[in-house]
């Protein structure tokens, strides 16, 4: 009964429209009550949730992705993109994967990515005779290699609700692989589409603007190089990185580019601040979720009835790949990770994967979720931007879903994608 009441109370405060935290804190509020546990604990719970040193660096990076989307270092990349592979055929969707791929791993937001972009991408696609389906499905789909390709909050969030046990660093070092094919099996799906639809190149504009856009990229590119180079050297820790990322890219942006000014730096403060204070909670909140779950055995509960369907591995991982992508279909990201990283990850642990694999998998599953209706954030950003509506871009959609599917399976089965490069760094 009390498992009862603690989902039933949760999902009616989504369906009143209350946000997820509100709507997880109150759920274990309600729940504890039923039980008669003390209320200090549950806000031992909250306060412990939060009282995690690595947390720090979440604040770190959402600024300095706040930095870098008003600070001109999107532009610049997206420049660098166009010289390099935009002589492509359907060039521009090529731009638009690669440009993806190198803000993504900079900013490690999905949603930035999608905003930042596509404001610069989707009017100029437009413009050059793409269709806007066409230019909204690359950009909304590429912009999820920002949940897998490092420095990602999201990573963060994954090793504290997977117990603390977790090295971000390794996590960072696992996304780095599957995010690269992420990218690499979106530009074939863009390439084939731009083909059979008939687009264009764009002509090659020499190796010497080339150079000269790659070095006007090159101080924003190196913001992921500090940010992750330095915990992987272990010079800094990820905090450290973090702060450290954040005062780097102010400097860029500010005095490099002088493209931030001060009403564009408030607003990055003021967003940052926002997100952050949106995350905190949410983790707070889950935390004493989480320990009702495993008050209740859930794990154990969910780790049986997919027994009981089958104990064969390669079944269980499957289903548990579907019901990741139906929930990310329903809900945001964040909640996500610290609901289900205490229900999924024992399961996933006993059939023998690794938690680092888990780690991605996750990320990857959570990410699609972001460009799936109905509560697709990236989606929608990337449907209004092009003033398309969403069910017109859906209808094309598929091949890139068929592309990120593909290496979604390859992540799954083949446990050497994700855990080579995390092994070799030990």
């Amino acid at each position: 009964m009390g498992l009862a009441i603690l989902f039933g109370v949760f999902l009616l405060g989504l369906i009143v429209g209350a946000p997820i935290a509100f709507a997880v804190g109150l759920a274990s509020i309600v729940t504890f009550l039923y039980e008669g546990l003390p209320l200090f604990v549950g806000f031992q719970r909250i306060v412990s949730g939060i009282s995690v040193f690595s947390l720090l660096a979440i604040p770190f990076f959402i600024f300095a992705g706040e930095l870098m989307l008003h600070g001109g270092i999107s532009t610049r990349l997206v420049r660098f993109a166009s010289a390099a592979v935009g002589r492509v055929r359907g060039g521009l969707g090529m731009v638009n994967v690669t440009s993806s791929m190198l803000f993504g791993g900079i900013s490690g937001s999905a949603v930035a990515d999608t905003s930042a972009l596509g404001s610069i991408l989707i009017p100029v696609m437009k413009e050059k005779g793409y269709d806007t389906d066409y230019a909204v499905n690359v950009t909304v789909t590429s912009s999820i290699a920002g949940v897998v390709i490092p420095p990602s909050h999201n990573m963060i969030l994954y090793a504290v609700a997977a117990g603390g046990g977790i090295s971000v660093t390794q996590l960072f070092v696992a996304g780095i692989v599957p995010g690269i094919l992420m990218c690499l099996a979106l530009a074939v799906a863009a390439y084939l589409v731009a083909v059979k639809r008939g687009y264009g190149g764009e002509p090659f504009p020499g190796w010497y603007a080339l150079l000269i856009s790659f070095f006007a990229s090159l101080p924003g590119l190196l913001t992921a190089v500090i940010i992750v180079g330095g915990v992987l050297s272990g010079i800094l820790t990820v905090t450290e990185s973090g702060a450290f990322g954040a005062i780097y890219a102010i400097v860029i942006t500010g005095l490099v580019y002088r493209e931030l000014r001060w009403e564009s730096f408030k607003k990055a403060v003021y967003q940052a601040v926002k997100t952050t204070a949106l995350v905190m909670i949410l983790v707070g909140c889950a935390s004493a979720f989480s320990y009702l779950l495993a008050l209740y055995n859930v794990p154990e509960m969910l780790a049986n009835a997919l027994t009981s369907f089958s104990d064969n591995p390669i079944v269980v991982l499957l289903m548990l790949n579907l019901l990741l992508l139906a929930l990310g279909m329903i809900m945001d990201m964040a909640p996500l990770i610290l609901i289900c990283t205490p229900i999924f990850l024992p399961v996933a642990q006993q059939f023998g994967m690794d938690p680092i694999q888990f780690g991605i998998l996750m990320m990857m599953n959570l990410g699609i979720g972001l460009c799936t209706p109905p509560v697709g954030g990236c989606l929608f950003v990337g449907s209004a931007i092009g003033g398309i509506k969403i069910e017109q871009t859906v209808k094309t959609i598929w091949p890139f879903y068929l592309a990120l599917f593909v290496v979604l399976m390859l992540v799954t089965y083949v446990p050497a994608i994700s855990l080579t490069l995390p092994e070799l760094l030990q």
